[in-house]
């Protein structure tokens, strides 16, 4: 039986963040992932995902703070940072102040302009009430990001293996055994950042309920040189399904996109159905004069979410588990992957109160 140190069950950004921690500390992990590179399967593909800092609970400023410090240690990838700070505006049925405050509290960048001084620097977007700006925002360039942490893993003496399915995962009196089809694999400690497939693969650990939804978010195309921030809108809700999300991707145009409003799916049999286009048009027509309605490209990917959106960062055993990030996570995946590291490493060791199994 092949034996190694730290197991990492799963290759999407948490896995491979956590994986590169722990070589950080001077540990060779090897990531387990069931897919080949770049797949599209799961929550981590695509160019950009948005780095929103508009938080106002202290554990996930902390985790921010954490993971912004990933960040600036991963550096420059083909000469340009990984976080494009090109800032975040915040708007809508939300607390600005209340984020504000928090924000200045973290030493974070962060002013409320009215809505007429928002609209003459975005003229793409609409605004009818205070808006909570921070250039300290922007988006994480995911797709970037994943292959520069494989590289890093590697590196330093770490492996990922691709198309290297874990069917079953056992703990033992010796540690964990990880069943990939006709071999087993034992390990003195197990991380699994499985997304979609938490559920599936540890059936026995005592996880809240993960929802697992196929969401779609388009791309639209700018109709003039517009500059764009990343946004949040906390919309009226009798008018739309849900907070609207986005952020410019350099050669696709602008993402925007309802938060968390697909339907529930089985990950292995998604049916990558479009749903809420016409709901989703209907917003960028009456809110972002700065984007064609008509040229929405969707995109399709899974959420996998707890039922109060809290991340689930804990240890029960020789496995730890990191899961219910969608929506929210990809920012934050270098201070999820140092948390899932310290639980790895020390059984001692604890995540936010917010984030552990009951």
């Amino acid at each position: 039986m092949d034996a190694v140190e730290v197991a990492v069950v799963g290759g999407g950004v948490m896995g491979l963040a956590t994986a590169w921690e722990l070589t950080r500390r001077g540990h060779r992990p090897v990531v387990f992932e069931r897919f080949a590179r770049g797949h599209r399967e799961g929550a981590s593909h695509g160019a950009t995902r948005n780095f929103n800092n508009a938080y106002d609970e202290e554990h996930y400023l902390d985790l921010l703070v954490r993971a912004r410090e990933g960040w600036e240690a991963l550096g420059p990838v083909d000469g340009e940072p990984l976080l494009r700070l090109h800032g975040l505006v915040t708007h809508g049925d939300v607390d600005v102040a209340a984020i504000e405050r928090r924000l200045h509290e973290r030493g974070i960048h962060a002013e409320i302009l009215p809505p007429t001084e928002a609209a003459s620097r975005w003229s793409g977007m609409r605004f009818d009430g205070p808006v909570l700006y921070s250039r300290d925002a922007g988006v994480a360039r995911a797709s970037a990001a994943l292959e520069e942490l494989e590289k890093r893993i590697v590196a330093a003496g770490g492996e990922v293996r691709w198309q290297t399915p874990v069917t079953r995962i056992d703990e033992t009196d010796a540690g964990v055994e990880l069943l990939l089809g006709e071999r087993r694999v034992r390990a003195d400690v197990a991380v699994v950042t499985v997304g979609a497939w938490t559920e599936k693969m540890l059936p026995g650990i005592g996880l809240p309920r993960l929802e697992v939804t196929e969401e779609t978010p388009a791309h639209f195309l700018p109709v003039d040189g517009s500059a764009w921030p990343s946004f949040n809108h906390y919309v009226d809700t009798d008018r739309y399904p849900a907070t609207v999300y986005g952020m410019p991707t350099p050669g696709e145009g602008v993402k925007v996109g309802f938060h968390r409003v697909g339907d529930a799916v089985d990950p292995d049999a998604r049916p990558h159905r479009t749903t809420h286009a016409e709901a989703l048009a209907d917003y960028v027509r009456e809110w972002m004069p700065g984007l064609d309605p008509a040229s929405a490209s969707p995109i399709s990917c899974t959420y996998t979410s707890t039922d109060d959106s809290a991340f689930v960062l804990d240890r029960r055993g020789r496995i730890v588990v990191g899961a219910g990030f969608s929506g929210h996570g990809f920012k934050f995946a270098p201070g999820v992957g140092a948390t899932l590291a310290d639980l790895a490493l020390d059984p001692a060791a604890h995540a936010a109160a917010a984030f552990r199994l009951a």
